[in-house]
């Protein structure tokens, strides 16, 4: 007598796997959310410190801040926001002698909701951040 057996997975064994893939993918989701912010965070940080640097070669040509602009005008440094377009630059405050700038996160990919928010950076070299709900230090790593 021959037994025809029938070999594959029973529905109990398919659902514990659909539950561990969505336990791992319940974790790591919000992880990699929060990575791709991070990354974006980075750009708005360089395009901050290339804006400085910008500032001060204008300053060794023209002996001021005062005049320096952002984006298409006659004085213009560099442009009003990063290449990803997360973040919009500003000349916050700028004399003959000092500038204070600034990265503010835009609405595009929710990254106004970065932990870190608004980056800021003086002549003097003074870093600070505000909005979010980490330190400077952290942010400026």
């Amino acid at each position: 007598m021959m037994t025809n057996k029938t070999r594959g997975f029973t529905l109990i064994e398919l659902m514990i796997v659909v539950a561990i893939l969505a336990i791992v993918a319940g974790i790591g989701y919000p992880s990699y959310l929060e990575h791709v912010k991070k990354s974006r965070r980075v750009e708005g940080m360089g395009h901050l410190l290339e804006l400085a640097d910008r500032l001060e070669r204008y300053y060794a040509d023209k002996g001021t801040y005062g005049g320096a602009t952002l984006g298409s005008t006659a004085g213009n440094v560099f442009v009003a926001t990063t290449e990803g377009g997360y973040y919009t630059l500003s000349i916050d405050a700028q004399d003959n002698v000092a500038f204070t700038i600034s990265a503010t996160p835009t609405s595009k990919g929710k990254q106004n909701t970065d932990k870190c928010h608004t980056f800021t950076l003086t002549s003097l070299g003074v870093k600070s951040v505000s909005g979010g709900s980490l330190s400077t230090n952290e942010c400026w790593k």
